[in-house]
C-alpha cells in the first residue's frame, strides 16, 4: 500500500491532498489568501498578499503586465477581502481603486491588454465595461472560447454554416439527423441564437 504523504507545511501533520503538498486547510488558506499559513491571529490579518496589493499593485505606475503571484482562479487573481470576509477578484478591486465604484453592480473589471487570465493586476489596464462589452473583448482578444473551442461543442464551424445553408432545403429533423444534434440545437443556429458570429461566407 502506497504511504500517503503529509503536507509540507512544517509541524502540519495532515495528510497532502493536492500537488502543492498541502493538506486541505492550508490550501484553502491559499485561495483565500493567497498564503497557506495566511489569516493569521488579529494583529496581522492581512498577510502577505494584502500587503502585496498595497504596496506593490497599487503603486505600480507601469504599462506592462503585472502578474499576480498568490491564489487565483482559472487564471484570474483571487484575495481575501477583508471588508466583505470573502474571497474577492483582485482586479476588481484594483479597478475600484483605481476607476472608483462600478456605475451597476452587473459591470465588470475589463482588461485592455486581454491578459487577465494570466493574473494581470495592471491598474491601467483596467476600466469598468458591462458583461456584454466585456465578452466582446475576450473575443477580440482570442481569450473567449466559441464555437468548436468550446469543450462540449458537437458542430465545427463549416458544419454550422453548412446548416445554415440547408434552411428551407430540409426540416429541422432532417438536418440535426445527419449532423446528431437536437432539433432545438438547428432551431438555435437557424434563429440567430447561438453560433451567430458563424456566417454562410
Amino acid at each position: 500500500m502506497a504511504t500517503k504523504s503529509l503536507c509540507s507545511i512544517p509541524d502540519c501533520g495532515k495528510t497532502a491532498v493536492n500537488s502543492r503538498g498541502w493538506c486541505v486547510a492550508h490550501y484553502h488558506r491559499w485561495q483565500r489568501h493567497g498564503d497557506p499559513l495566511g489569516g493569521g491571529p488579529p494583529a496581522t490579518p492581512n498577510g502577505e498578499a494584502q500587503r502585496y496589493f498595497r504596496e506593490v499593485v497599487l503603486a505600480y505606475d507601469g504599462d506592462e503586465c503585472l502578474a499576480w503571484p498568490y491564489g487565483c482562479d482559472r487564471g484570474y487573481a483571487q484575495m481575501w477581502n477583508t471588508r466583505t470576509g470573502k474571497t474577492a477578484s483582485v482586479s476588481r478591486l484594483v479597478c475600484e481603486e483605481e476607476n472608483g465604484p462600478p456605475p451597476t453592480p452587473e459591470y465588470e473589471a475589463a482588461h485592455s491588454c486581454g491578459k487577465g487570465h494570466l493574473a494581470c493586476v495592471t491598474k491601467r489596464h483596467l476600466s469598468w465595461k458591462t458583461p456584454f462589452d466585456n465578452s466582446n473583448d475576450r473575443v477580440a482578444h482570442g481569450t473567449l472560447p466559441r464555437g468548436s473551442l468550446i469543450g462540449t461543442s458537437k458542430l465545427t464551424e463549416s458544419q454550422v454554416r453548412e446548416i445554415k445553408r440547408m434552411q428551407g432545403l430540409k426540416s429541422h429533423r432532417e438536418i440535426a439527423e445527419e449532423f446528431g444534434v437536437s432539433r432545438a440545437h438547428i432551431s438555435r443556429i437557424i434563429k440567430g441564437v447561438s453560433w451567430t458570429w458563424a456566417n454562410m461566407s
